[in-house]
């Protein structure tokens, strides 16, 4: 068995359908690439521009790419709402309103996390985590999205597979456009 650390996290393990079948340690689920539950929040500001982060060096996947405004793991045991809401405070200070816009099936581009997404309006100015998070900035979508199509790999793939789905998904519904 995979070491692990005694305070390490656990995580719940789902099947397709996004079902408990298991809790196991953080390294044990990713080393075994088993399905897990995580969620993005993507904050924006009242000039529709969206907060989008680089992660810090000392991330063991993908450090140094950019990523959405916050995100993590649901711990065990912890719902999707409660780690969206935790994750926005631990990682940017903020606590808002945030309503859940989708869910994406976990696959490899999603690095094996069945995905809540989750959007917040605020211009409360954010306090990185220096842990997770190396910079921030706000920059409005058409940006982002040129910048993905130019420079993919400076972007993370959970995070460019999210900004495709809410392209896709989400700004094609007008009543949901903020």
């Amino acid at each position: 068995m995979e070491p692990t650390h005694p305070t390490e996290e656990l995580f719940d393990v789902v099947n397709e359908a996004d079902e408990v079948i298991d809790v196991l340690p953080r390294s044990v689920v990713h080393a075994r690439k088993l399905c897990h539950r995580a969620v993005h929040v993507l904050v924006f500001n009242s000039e529709g521009e969206l907060l989008i982060h680089q992660r810090s060096a000392q991330k063991d996947e993908e450090p140094l790419t950019w990523n959405s405004s916050c995100s993590g793991h649901v711990s065990a045991g912890e719902d999707y709402d409660l780690a969206a809401r935790r994750e926005l405070q631990e990682e940017l200070g903020l606590d808002t309103p945030i309503e859940m816009i989708g869910q994406l099936s976990a696959s490899p581009k999603l690095a094996y996390e069945h995905t809540r997404v989750y959007r917040t309006v605020t211009d409360q100015p954010p306090v990185f985590d220096p842990g997770e998070i190396a910079q921030g900035c706000y920059r409005t979508l058409p940006e982002i999205m040129a910048d993905v199509a130019a420079r993919p790999s400076v972007y993370s793939q959970p995070f460019r597979t999210i900004l495709a789905w809410y392209q896709e998904e989400y700004l094609n519904k007008p009543s949901l456009k903020i």
